[in-house]
Order: structure tokens, then sequence, then C-alpha cells
């Protein structure tokens, strides 16, 4: 599937000291290691992850995917990434704050976002996959539009940890 260029919403979003752009080149370790520090501290990396996390500029945006990097200071803290799955749907995925910058709103803003550009992007479904034991996320996800899927609508995931799936129409 072609990547589709977002035009005026590729302009940097800022909240206080955070700023959300587009990835760029360079990117690629920061947007590594915040995931696998987020992974490793509730759950173990996966086969999945460390592929997709290794080339994220083949397994993510070559195939039409996004990635989006939230920096405090010119540091990256956080980061998501939108999945191309089919035309219009997206998996939001790898979505990760470091822990210094937890609990201050930051994945929040980093979500809401991921979600605006799918918007601008055309997409008419958001997916991701999470697990319950992320109580937390799982609320933040709710609060802004996602809902559970029913058993008769989930595919099996290709991670173990996965265990609650959501969908946002848009």
């Amino acid at each position: 599937m072609p990547s589709q260029s977002i035009s005026a919403e590729t302009k940097p979003m800022t909240f206080s000291e955070i700023r959300i752009r587009p990835f760029q080149p360079g990117d690629e370790a920061a947007f590594r290691r915040l995931n696998e520090e987020w992974i490793t501290k509730h759950f173990g990396l996966e086969e999945k992850d460390r592929i997709t996390l290794g080339d994220p500029v083949g397994k993510i945006l070559k195939p039409g995917g996004h990635i989006f990097i939230a920096a405090a200071n010119g540091e990256p803290i956080g980061c998501c990434a939108l999945l191309a799955m089919e035309p219009g749907i997206f998996e939001v995925a790898k979505m990760a704050v470091s822990d210094r910058y937890q609990g201050r709103g930051t994945g929040r803003k980093v979500l809401e976002y991921t979600v605006a550009q799918a918007r601008a992007l055309g997409a008419r479904r958001l997916y991701l996959e999470t697990n319950s034991k992320l109580a937390n996320a799982i609320h933040l996800y709710e609060s802004v539009g996602f809902r559970h899927l029913p058993p008769d609508r989930v595919t099996p995931s290709p991670y173990a940890r996965s265990n609650v799936q959501m969908e946002m129409l848009l």
C-alpha cells in the first residue's frame, strides 16, 4: 500500500514543552529504545518486536505506515505508529512514553496526535492490541473513543502478550 502524505498536518504540534512530529531519518534508535524500555518493563520482547523495531522504515513506513515522535527539549520522549493494514485502516501500535514523562498526559497527547493524523489521512478505522494488565492504557484508549471488540471479531495476534483488541471508527 503506497504511503499517503500528510499535508499541513505534518507540521509539528506543540503541547507546552512537548513537540510531536513525524518520524525523521535518525529517529530509528530512539524509536527502538523507547519501545524496548516500555515492553521489557511490562513484558518481554518478542521476535515480532525485534523485527519491527530493528527496521521501522522497512516494516512500518515503506508499507504505508507512519511514525510520530514526541520530544521535549529536542530529546525523544515518546512515540506511536500507524501500521497500514488495508486501505483506510491502520493499527495504532508501538506507543511508548519515557518513564520520566509518564503521568503528565504525554501518552494522551501522543495518542490524540496519532488519531488526528489518521483522520487527516482519511482513515475510517483504527485498530489496536494491548494487554488487560495495562488498565491505565485501556482507560486512555476508551477515553479517546476506542471500543473493545467482541470475541467473534477478534483475530489472532502475532504477540503472545496481546489479549485485548479495540477499534475506533472514524
